[in-house]
């Protein structure tokens, strides 16, 4: 019988504990820190033997195979112990992608990833299909594929669990964009984490479909050097394409099999530039499993964003209040500002990521009116705008809501999009972004 150990007992570790216990295998889950209750409870349903608060060597390094939360690094003590074995390390979308014979489109890219997954999502599920949500959004995959049949998954995938995919393989493989992130994960060498994102197309043939922005510079340019079977189907707002999708005049325009579908980008539920790339990426999707044009226009019209993610919150005596506290890096912030149509009191600040601010500076000038600090260490965010708009610090979700709010008259937007993680102030982004809500509610 063939020894899995899980590492990590998240949402991913629990799904692929029951998925491999469900095909018969030996399964033993492992987490370092403390189980949450609900996946104490899955365990014990499933009768799956766990440990919590420590990782027990004897128990792990006698697997056959060990699946690998993503949030653990490679480089970590154990992963490199079991290198040292010869004992594969794979990724949970990897060992549930062995099971299913449904149809998988894998979103990936630096920024946009959750919106254009759910966005897939959703104009699937419009369209009738039985289309499962799952990567880095919704339940497990693993989970989903151990209970439940679906003919088509929407896969949103980071680049730590492309990193542990090997055999896997896309039908429909979207690469949203590349912009540096998480390097300190990948030796800061750029080249690597490009490297990363592109094992998104890796196995795929040539009736597969790899979709991708021909605009941005480091996705095009490593597009060229590589050897791509499947069909691809560029998107860009700067050039027309033969095959995917383009902008003419205010037209969204997507072309698949010669059979165009265009509408004005003032009908698409998400605004801003951005989000033209996104919607692009999600209705070439769409058009390519064959979604009715009808049903593709609605989901592009009638689609709500994501929480945390430029999520209109209210508008409290004609100051408008969006909730971005899921842009923890300076490109999220500068797509949230670039989108930004009125005067703007911006909510920054938390823990930096090693964040060169400098990308900012022109599109804070034009756009930004004040600046509210929420961190406990501004002195970065002091020294990149302190000279462009007048600026206060303060150390609540509470706090920094009013004083954005007396900065504020009718017209302006009170953006949170703190360009930073949220561990000085907060337990996580979801929890900054629901404080600042509550915050606005009060007002």
């Amino acid at each position: 019988m063939k020894r899995i150990v899980i590492l990590g007992g998240g949402e991913s570790g629990v799904g692929a504990a029951v998925l491999a216990k469900k095909k018969g295998m030996e399964v033993f889950l492992s987490e370092k820190g403390k189980l949450k209750d609900k996946y104490k409870e899955v365990l014990t349903k499933y009768e799956l033997p766990y440990e919590e608060g420590q990782h027990t060597e004897a128990l792990i390094l006698n697997a056959d195979e060990v699946i690998k939360s993503p949030g653990i690094p490679d480089k970590a003590e154990l992963p490199q112990k079991l290198k040292k074995k010869g004992i594969p390390v794979i990724s949970e979308i990897e060992f549930a992608g062995r099971h299913t014979d449904a149809k998988k489109i894998c979103i990936t890219g630096s920024n946009g990833k959750t919106t254009t997954t759910m966005l897939t999502w959703h104009m699937l599920n419009k369209a009738g299909l039985k289309v499962g949500l799952a990567g880095n959004v919704g339940k497990s995959f693993a989970m989903q594929v151990a209970e439940e049949e679906f003919d088509h998954y929407v896969i949103e995938l980071s680049s730590f669990q492309l990193d542990g995919m090997y055999d896997f393989r896309a039908d429909i493989a979207v690469l949203l964009n590349i912009t540096p992130d998480h390097l300190d994960r990948y030796d800061y060498q750029l080249q690597n984490y490009v490297d990363s994102k592109f094992r998104v197309m890796q196995n795929q043939r040539k009736e597969d479909a790899f979709i991708y922005c021909i605009d941005d510079e480091i996705t095009s340019k490593e597009v060229l050097k590589k050897n791509i079977n499947a069909k691809q189907y560029p998107f860009s707002i700067k050039q027309k394409v033969e095959e995917g999708a383009y902008l003419e005049k205010e037209q969204l325009i997507i072309n698949i099999n010669n059979n165009p579908f265009n509408m004005t980008i003032q009908e698409l539920a998400l605004q801003g530039k951005h989000n033209i790339y996104n919607s692009m990426a999600a209705g070439i999707a769409g058009r390519i499993v064959e979604i009715r044009k009808e049903i593709i226009r609605e989901s592009l019209a009638d689609f709500h964003n994501v929480e945390h993610r430029l999520e209109f919150v209210a508008r409290v005596h004609g100051i408008e209040f969006i909730n971005d506290s899921k842009a923890t890096n300076v490109n999220s912030t500068w797509y949230a500002l670039e989108s930004m149509q009125h005067p703007v009191i911006w909510i920054v600040g938390g823990v930096d990521k090693g964040n060169d601010y400098s990308a900012l500076t022109e599109l804070v000038k034009e756009k930004v009116k004040g600046i509210v600090c929420l961190g406990t260490d501004n002195k970065k965010i002091k020294k990149a705008f302190g000279d462009l708009a007048p600026l206060v610090e303060t150390g609540s979700a509470k706090d920094a809501v009013y004083q954005a709010y007396r900065m504020g008259k009718q017209g302006d937007v009170v953006l949170l999009s703190p360009c930073c993680a949220s561990f000085d102030l907060f337990e996580n982004y979801e929890d900054r972004g629901r404080q600042f809500k509550q915050a606005v509610r009060a007002l």
